[in-house]
């Protein structure tokens, strides 16, 4: 089913409708090669056979991160590996048979100085309002669309340009140089939000931060607060001025002991919410309410054992009552490989029947990770 822009917003603010069965992210390097040889039809390697229900969405025209720099080279390539050197001046390294994001080598920024030097390519500038896109992203919207603008994670873009180790060391021991990089990109999130703004309504701000491992987030409640915070609220009143509804974090890992802090943040969806980091969204929805809504939750590994580990996970997450509301069921990333494609179509067509939807029919499929 295709929800238009008003539907999902009303479904993710528990205002009606709902749930939703959708893919996050859709297959791992490699799972589609396993379902051809397996016999899977084209549909279903490209996901089209399920059904998946969707919100079209329309990006607004708005650069709010790095932008400039110097454009990408290859330095070196094998069969397995890509070595290049992306625009921020980062060494890159993609293993091509597994992944396809590559890993930062080492980072343009240790210090003060060094951000100095960086700081030009997230400053404002005016073309960083694309008033076609944005003009295009109005028309899509009036059509049902969802428009949407994405801002920089503050862990996330200052561990693009540090590392993650240097930034939770930096916390610590270089407060200052972390507060200038957030009121930098609060200042120009804020002034691009506006000037869209004028152009579209803006219904999700999306921010993608990553900050956390199995054992838990990588920050505490009170770093979120004392650092972070400024720069979020500062976005969330400039997008609800411009018509949000939606501020929506991506972040791998148990976030659960930050949520709190980013809740009084303005955060109000949370994904993907992993099972085998503690992410349990019927726990979640137990202890926030309303407050918040979630997409994913779906363990994903389940989907590589048998019917019956398929049949439990479900069963205990869509048949839970309160997530009837503000949920986007969903694997909690992408589908691992080693999914056999009979798995697959049993936890479509279970989860389906759980939920009281029709059979699946073909349809195009848009993933649902913003």
């Amino acid at each position: 089913m295709r929800y238009s822009n008003i539907e999902y917003t009303d479904m993710m603010t528990f205002k009606g409708g709902g749930p939703m069965l959708c893919e996050l992210f859709g297959p791992l390097v490699g799972l589609e090669a396993e379902w051809a040889a397996q016999g899977a039809s084209t549909d279903e390697i490209s996901l089209a056979a399920f059904g998946f229900d969707y919100v079209l969405f329309a990006d607004a025209g708005a650069a709010c991160g790095f932008i400039g720099g110097t454009p990408e080279e290859t330095i070196e390539e094998s069969e397995r590996f890509l070595i290049t050197r992306d625009r921020m001046g980062r060494t890159m390294k993609l293993a091509k048979d597994v992944a396809t994001i590559a890993l930062p080598l080492d980072y343009p920024v240790k210090d003060a100085d060094d951000w100095l030097k960086m700081k030009a390519h997230f400053a404002y500038d005016d073309c960083r309002v694309d008033v076609d896109s944005a003009l295009r992203a109005a028309a899509m919207r009036k059509g049902g669309a969802l428009s949407r603008v994405s801002v920089p994670g503050a862990f996330g873009a200052a561990r693009d340009l540090m590392g993650d180790e240097a930034v939770c060391m930096a916390l610590y021991d270089q407060p200052d140089l972390l507060r200038d990089m957030f009121v930098t990109f609060a200042k120009t999130s804020v002034e691009v939000i506006k000037k869209v703004g004028r152009i579209v309504p803006i219904d999700n701000v999306c921010i993608g931060e990553d900050l956390a491992g199995k054992s838990g987030p990588l920050v505490s409640p009170e770093h979120v607060r004392e650092f972070f915070a400024p720069y979020y609220k500062e976005v969330w009143d400039a997008a609800r001025e411009a018509g949000a509804k939606l501020f929506s974090q991506d972040s791998d890992g148990n976030v659960e002991p930050v949520m709190e802090a980013f809740i009084e943040c303005g955060v109000n969806v949370f994904f993907p919410c992993e099972p085998a980091a503690g992410m349990d969204v019927v726990k979640l929805r137990k202890r926030f309410g309303k407050r918040c809504a979630f997409k994913g939750g779906i363990d994903k590994m389940a989907l590589r054992g048998s019917f019956a580990d398929i049949e439990r996970e479900l069963t205990y997450k869509l048949g839970e009552p309160s997530l009837r509301e503000g949920m986007v069921f969903g694997l909690d990333h992408r589908i691992p490989n080693g999914v056999p494609i009979v798995n697959y179509r049993h936890y479509v067509k279970r989860a389906r029947q759980l939920l009281g939807m029709p059979e699946a029919a073909p349809q195009g499929h848009v993933r649902m990770a913003f």
